[in-house]
């Protein structure tokens, strides 16, 4: 998982334990705090992509969260089940985690962090559209509405300057958004796959497992294109950062939402993200957010919450004979 597949939340399942009213409301911590984490990623990899490049800093990234998360496997008992299941696991983490990462690099040398968390708010709505083609799960009209707005305000975004980098022209701004949207593709297709070959393998086992297939999949790359120039102290922190805070301990927080109060509110953490990633980059890093960018992700936040069912337009009922 990473901060932008919530589509990839298994199934609620239809009985479940009664808990006291502090537990109920437990999910409440978690849901602030990870949204405050995913959001911080995009601070941290603006940073750290600025020295280190797009694909070591995605390589960085899954490898720091990996040397997280691999004792976190053994504490938990969970080895054998991913010796079980290796190979789906490694090759859904290049699509869950490793193109991602590095698209997402990659945009923000020319994109600023507010603006990229709003595009990545649209994977839930690439999540219905690959469900829809592969699975058959055909959306309602509601849904298919959500669509169609979220998608116009991606466009919006698009025909406007509006949190780019001073300087970057045209075409590299397109190339920008059409990474991370392409890194939204790929969550979407990882979010499918794990549901077609890893229903029921224990949480540690898939997101230990994609970290080290990603880590496999971008270490030659990286190597390849490392910087010349050693990398400030700060951009090393930004990366540590990002990989342990946001991808290592934001995977357990995550399912620990799922399973404290199902995958239906954890959902909800897409609308959490813009907000925090649009704080941090005009407090930390300068970002001008503008009247039209809060717009943009207005109309996308209103086409996710379509596209996802969490909000159904009314039906007028019948009366019944």
């Amino acid at each position: 998982m990473s901060e932008g597949e919530c589509s990839a939340a298994p199934p609620e399942r239809s009985t479940k334990a009664p808990v006291s009213p502090s537990a109920s409301r437990a999910w409440l911590f978690d849901l602030v705090l990870l949204g405050a984490l995913w959001g911080s990623s995009f601070l941290f990899m603006r940073i750290g992509a600025a020295e280190f490049g797009a694909l070591p800093t995605a390589a960085v990234r899954v490898a720091i969260a990996m040397l997280f998360l691999l004792p976190l496997l053994f504490l938990r008992g969970q080895w054998s089940a991913f010796r079980q299941h290796w190979k789906p696991a490694l090759g859904i983490g290049i699509l869950n985690s490793g193109l991602p990462f590095a698209f997402f690099s990659f945009a923000l040398l020319t994109l600023n962090s507010g603006l990229a968390a709003v595009l990545n708010a649209t994977v839930p709505m690439f999540g219905a559209l690959v469900a829809w083609a592969w699975f058959k799960d055909r959306p309602d009209r509601s849904r298919i509405l959500g669509l169609v707005i979220g998608f116009a305000g991606v466009a919006m975004l698009a025909g406007r300057s509006a949190g780019f980098h001073s300087g970057a022209d045209e075409s590299a701004a397109l190339w920008a958004i059409g990474a991370c949207l392409a890194a939204c593709v790929c969550y979407a297709f990882a979010a499918n796959l794990t549901r077609k070959h890893l229903a029921g393998v224990p949480v540690m086992a898939t997101a230990t497992g994609s970290q080290i297939g990603a880590t496999l999949a971008l270490a030659l790359p990286a190597v390849w294109l490392w910087p010349a120039q050693m990398p400030s102290l700060k951009a090393w922190l930004a990366l540590v950062a990002v990989g342990t805070a946001c991808t290592g301990l934001a995977y357990i927080l995550f399912f620990r939402l799922i399973e404290r109060a199902g995958p239906a509110r954890a959902l909800t953490v897409t609308f959490l993200v813009p907000v925090f990633a649009l704080f941090y980059g005009a407090v930390f890093l300068g970002e001008r957010i503008t009247q039209w960018m809060l717009i943009c992700a207005l109309v996308i936040v209103c086409g996710v919450a379509l596209s996802t069912g969490l909000v159904k337009l009314g039906r007028r009922s019948t009366a019944a004979g």
